[in-house]
C-alpha cells in the first residue's frame, strides 16, 4: 500500500485564533467516528483515499477543545479492541497442535516430528512478525494524525505517546493473551513464541534447516517492546521473557551434550566439537537472535562444554597423556585455547602437564639410578691413523647411564619445548609449570649436579668435534640450562672444577675457546664469584707455559748440551684454586711422596731452583697423578732366519706413574722381576693409581710391556712383573691408556667424600651470609634471619635450616651475635 501524505507540519502551525475558534464548534462524538473510521480503513490497508489533512484537523481540534484525555482512551481502547479481535484471530488461526516439541509443557501433541514442528512453527512466526510490521505501519500513519496531541496533551500529561501506547497494548493483547488454554498451564502466545523459537534453534543445533530471518524479525521485536511504560533498558521482553529462558534450556542442552560426547567420542574431537559450537553461537546470535545475548550464550558453553568438563577431558584415555605421548600437537592446542577461555590460569592442563613431565622424568630418573654398576675390561686398542695406539676409553655403565640421563632429560625438555611453541602458544603460565616440573625432576636425583658436569665434559672432549659454531652453541645453552634448573650449584661447581682441570691438564679439551664460552655463560647466569677460581685455572696454564718456555731458556743458558737430558714441560696449579685433593688417590699412601728415578728428580730439583727464582716463599707440591711423559722402549725381536735378535723400538706414551714403573726395570737383567709389593715400596705410588698403571702394562692385550704372572684381570700383592722383550705392535708410537683414568661417575666411597667436603664448605657460606646479613641489620629476630639467609643462599643451594641454627649457636658461642634478652620474639644482635 502506498500513500501519499502530507506531513501534518506544514499544517500544523495554523492561526491560533482561528484554531480555537474552530474548536468550539467541534462535536467530540461525531469526530470521533470520523477517525475511528480513518483509522479502521488504516488498519485494513484501504487508506488511500484518506484525507491526512482533515484528520489532522479534526484530532487537533479536539484537543484544543480539551478533550485530548478522551480522545487518548479512545485511541486506546480501538486498538485494544482491533488487536483482541481481528489480529489475534488471525494469528490463533495459525497455531497447530503439533507447534510444540516434547520438552514442552503442553500435552495437546508429543509425537509431533521435527519436520511437523518446524512447518507449524514456522506459520506462527510468520502469522506473528506479519501482524507486529502491520501493526507499526498503521501506528507511524496513526501517530502523524495525532501528532499535536503527542506534543500537547502526552507532554503535559506525562503520558506515553500513542506510539508507545499502542506498542504495549500489542505486548499485553497479543503476546500476554492466552494462545493455547488447553494444556495443564495456559500458554501465552508470548510462552508459545519462546516455546517455538526454543524449539527451531534446537533443530538448527542439530542440523536442520530453519528460517533465521523469521525468528530474527520476532526476536526484534521482543526487544522493541518492555514489560513496563518506563522503557527501561533492562526491561526489553527479550531479555526479561526470552533470553533467561534461552540461556537454561540451552546450558540444559549443552550438558546433556557434553556428557554424551565424553562417553562417545575421544578427546581431541571432543575439542573441535566445542570449538565449532563456540563459533555456531556466535554466527547463532549474528543470524538468527541478538548479537546482545552473544557473550551471555558463549559464557554458557563455556561453563557446559568447558568448565565444567575439563578436568573430565584431560583425565580421558585420549587425553592429555595420550595426546603428549603421540605428539597430538593439535589436539593440545585445542585444550590449551579451550581452557584457556574459561581460565587465564589453566589449572587443570598445568596440572597434568606437571605430572606427565613428573612421571617421565621419574622413569628418566629410574633408568640411570638402575644401571649396574661393574665395570667391564679396559682394552687399550691400536689407533686407526696409523702413528700410535689409541687406548678404548673405559667408561662404566653407570657413566653411560649418566650421560644418557642427561640426553634424556634433555630430549625430554625438547618435546615440552616444541608442545609449549607449537601448541601452548608460549603460555607464560605453562612455561613456569614446566620449569618448575623439570627443576624437581633433576633435582630428585641425588646424583644430577655430578651428570650435567660429565655431560659437559663428554662434549668438550669429543661430543662438539666437528659441530658448526651454531652447533656448539646450541650444546653451551642446553648445559646451562640444565645448570640452572639446579638447587644445589654449589655441588656441581666442586664436580666442574674437577673434570676441567682434568680436561686442561691431560690436554682433553678439543677448543679451549669453547672452555671459554661456557665460563662466560656460567658467569652471566651464575655470578662472577662461581668463576671465580676456573677463570684463575685458565690463568694457571698461561703462566705454566710461560714458565716453561723461560726454564727452557733457563736451562740453554747453563751451558753444556747434554743429549739425555730430559725436556720437561709443566704445569704449576695453584693450590686453593685447582682441586688437588681429588688429583690424589683415595687411600692411605696418598700422604707418602712418589719416588721418582734419579734423572727425573734431577730435573725436578733444577726446576724448583728456577722457581724460586722467580718466586720467593713459594712450596712446590708434586702431583704425578695427571702427568705424562714420552719414553723410548727397546724390544729384542726373534730373528726368523735364527740369527741374533732384532732391536725394535718403540715411541711410547704413559703416564707419569708408568714412566717411573717401567724404569725400575732398566736397571734389572733381563730375566729379572719384581712383585707388586717390591715395586709399591720403590714408587711410593698410591695404590689404587699402581694397580691401573699395572693393568694397563700387564692385562691390556694391546699394551702388554711387561709380563704377569700368574696372568688375571685383578693385581694382587704376590704378583710378579718382568720386562716383555717380545712386545710387539703396528706402529712405532703407542700410547698406553690408563684404566679410568678419564672422569667418570664417583663410586659411593668417592661420593661420600664429595658431599662430606662440600657440606663442610656450605657451613662457611652459612656463617658468611649470616654475619654479612647481621653486620647490615644490626638486630633481627630468629626466623627473619632464618628467612633472610634461606634467601640470600638459594641461588647457590638449598641451605639446611638445621645447619643454619647450628652455625648461628656457633657464632653466639664466638661471640659475633649475641641473644635480646627482653626481645618478644627469640631476636639477635651484631657484636660489632
Amino acid at each position: 500500500m502506498k500513500l501519499a501524505l502530507r506531513h501534518p507540519s506544514t499544517f500544523s502551525n495554523m492561526n491560533r485564533k482561528q484554531g480555537v475558534a474552530g474548536a468550539n464548534d467541534v462535536d467530540f462524538e461525531e469526530t470521533w467516528s470520523t477517525l475511528s473510521h480513518a483509522f479502521g480503513e488504516i488498519h485494513t490497508k484501504n487508506a488511500s483515499a484518506l484525507s491526512f489533512e482533515q484528520l489532522y484537523r479534526a484530532a487537533y481540534k479536539i484537543v484544543l477543545k480539551k478533550k485530548g484525555d478522551d480522545l487518548y482512551k479512545k485511541v486506546a481502547d480501538f486498538e485494544t479492541n482491533w488487536l483482541s479481535t481481528a489480529v489475534r484471530v488471525d494469528i490463533a488461526r495459525t497455531l497447530h497442535a503439533n507447534i510444540l516439541a516434547d520438552d514442552s509443557d503442553s500435552s495437546i501433541d508429543a509425537s509431533a516430528t521435527a519436520p511437523e514442528r518446524r512447518e507449524a512453527g514456522t506459520r506462527f512466526l510468520a502469522a506473528l512478525k506479519s501482524a507486529w510490521q502491520d501493526h507499526q505501519t498503521s501506528m507511524s500513519m496513526l501517530t502523524d494524525v495525532l501528532m499535536y496531541m503527542d506534543r500537547v496533551y502526552c507532554a503535559d500529561t506525562r503520558q506515553p505517546s500513542i506510539f508507545s501506547k499502542a506498542m504495549s497494548l500489542f505486548r499485553d493483547s497479543i503476546l500476554y493473551s492466552t494462545a493455547i488454554a488447553s494444556t495443564p498451564a495456559p500458554l501465552s502466545f508470548l510462552d508459545t513464541l519462546n516455546a517455538v523459537i526454543l524449539d527451531q534453534i534446537r533443530m538448527d543445533r542439530d542440523g536442520d534447516y530453519i528460517d533465521k530471518s523469521l525468528i530474527k524479525a520476532n526476536t526484534y521485536m521482543l526487544e522493541g517492546l518492555f514489560e513496563t511504560d518506563a522503557e527501561g533498558e533492562d526491561e526489553k521482553l527479550y531479555l526479561t521473557k526470552f533470553e533467561q529462558e534461552f540461556l537454561a534450556k540451552s546450558a540444559l542442552f549443552y550438558r546433556e551434550e557434553s556428557e554424551r560426547l565424553l562417553k562417545e567420542s575421544d578427546a581431541g574431537t571432543y575439542c573441535r566439537h566445542v570449538r565449532r559450537r563456540l563459533d555456531e553461537e556466535a554466527d547463532r546470535c549474528r543470524s538468527t537472535i541478538s548479537e546482545s545475548t552473544s557473550t551471555r550464550i558463549i559464557k554458557v558453553v563455556e561453563d557446559e562444554l568447558i568448565r565444567q568438563q575439563i578436568k573430565a577431558l584431560i583425565e580421558m584415555d585420549s587425553g592429555i597423556q595420550f595426546m603428549v605421548a603421540n605428539d597430538r600437537h593439535e589436539d593440545l592446542g585445542l585444550v590449551f585455547e579451550l581452557e584457556s577461555r574459561v581460565d587465564t590460569k589453566k589449572p587443570e592442563l598445568t596440572k597434568a602437564i606437571q605430572k606427565i613431565i613428573q612421571e617421565m622424568g621419574t622413569n628418566v630418573n629410574s633408568n640411570a639410578m638402575n644401571q649396574p654398576t661393574a665395570q667391564p675390561a679396559a682394552q687399550p686398542a691400536p689407533a686407526e691413523d696409523g702413528e700410535k695406539a689409541k687406548p678404548v676409553e673405559k667408561v662404566n655403565q653407570q657413566t653411560v647411564a649418566a650421560l644418557k640421563w642427561v640426553q634424556d632429560v634433555l630430549d625430554l625438555k625438547d618435546r615440552f619445548d616444541r608442545i609449549w611453541k607449537v601448541a601452548f602458544n608460549q603460555d607464560q603460565v605453562l612455561q613456569t609449570a614446566q620449569t618448575r616440573s623439570f627443576s624437581d625432576t633433576i633435582n630428585a636425583l641425588q646424583r644430577s649436579s655430578e651428570y650435567i658436569s660429565l655431560f659437559i665434559d663428554d662434549n668438550m672432549k669429543k661430543g662438539i668435534k666437528g659441530k658448526t659454531e651454531e652447533e656448539v652453541d646450541q650444546v653451551l645453552e642446553k648445559a646451562i640450562t640444565l645448570v640452572r634448573y639446579l638447587q644445589d650449584k654449589d655441588i656441581f661447581e666442586t664436580y666442574y672444577k674437577k673434570h676441567l682441570s682434568k680436561r686442561l691438564l691431560m690436554g682433553k679439551s678439543v677448543s679451549l675457546d669453547v672452555e671459554k664460552q661456557m665460563l662466560g655463560r656460567m658467569k652471566i647466569e651464575l655470578g662472577n664469584s662461581f668463576t671465580l677460581k676456573m677463570e684463575a685455572m685458565f690463568k694457571d696454564m698461561s703462566l705454566s707455559e710461560e714458565l716453561t718456555s723461560g726454564y727452557q731458556t733457563y736451562v740453554s743458558k747453563l751451558g753444556g748440551n747434554d743429549p739425555k737430558r730430559i725436556d720437561l714441560s709443566i704445569n704449576v696449579l695453584t693450590s686453593m684454586t685447582w682441586p688437588v685433593e681429588s688429583m690424589r688417590g683415595h687411600d692411605e699412601e696418598g700422604e707418602l711422596k712418589t719416588i721418582y728415578p734419579p734423572a727425573v728428580e734431577k730435573i725436578k730439583t733444577s726446576f724448583e731452583q728456577y722457581y724460586t727464582t722467580k718466586y720467593s716463599g713459594r712450596v712446590l707440591s708434586w702431583q704425578g697423578g695427571m702427568g705424562t711423559a714420552d719414553i723410548k722402549g727397546h724390544f729384542k725381536l726373534p730373528s726368523k732366519d735364527g740369527g741374533p735378535p732384532k732391536t725394535r723400538t718403540h715411541e711410547l706414551n704413559v703416564s707419569t706413574y708408568i714412566m717411573i714403573i717401567l724404569s725400575l726395570f732398566n736397571d734389572l737383567p733381563a730375566d729379572g722381576t719384581l712383585t707388586y709389593e717390591e715395586i709399591a715400596a720403590q714408587t711410593n705410588i698410591p695404590r689404587n693409581e699402581l694397580i691401573r698403571n699395572l693393568q694397563s702394562l700387564a692385562v691390556a692385550p694391546k699394551t702388554r710391556i711387561l709380563v704377569k704372572e700368574p696372568m688375571s684381570k685383578d693385581v694382587k700383592p704376590t704378583d710378579r712383573f718382568s720386562f716383555n722383550e717380545k712386545f710387539t705392535s703396528k706402529f712405532i708410537k703407542v700410547k698406553v691408556g690408563v684404566v679410568t683414568a678419564g672422569n667418570k661417575v664417583e663410586n659411593d666411597k668417592e661420593r661420600k667424600d664429595t658431599e662430606k667436603k662440600n657440606n663442610d664448605s656450605r657451613g662457611f657460606v652459612i656463617e658468611a651470609a649470616i654475619v654479612r646479613i647481621m653486620k647490615q641489620r644490626k638486630e633481627l629476630s630468629h626466623q627473619q634471619l632464618i628467612n633472610e639467609t634461606l634467601t640470600q643462599l638459594s641461588q647457590q643451594f638449598k641451605p639446611d635450616v638445621t645447619m643454619i641454627k647450628k652455625k648461628i649457636e656457633s657464632l653466639i658461642e664466638r661471640e659475633y651475635l649475641e641473644r635480646i634478652e627482653d626481645a618478644k620474639l627469640p631476636s639477635y644482635r651484631y657484636l660489632a
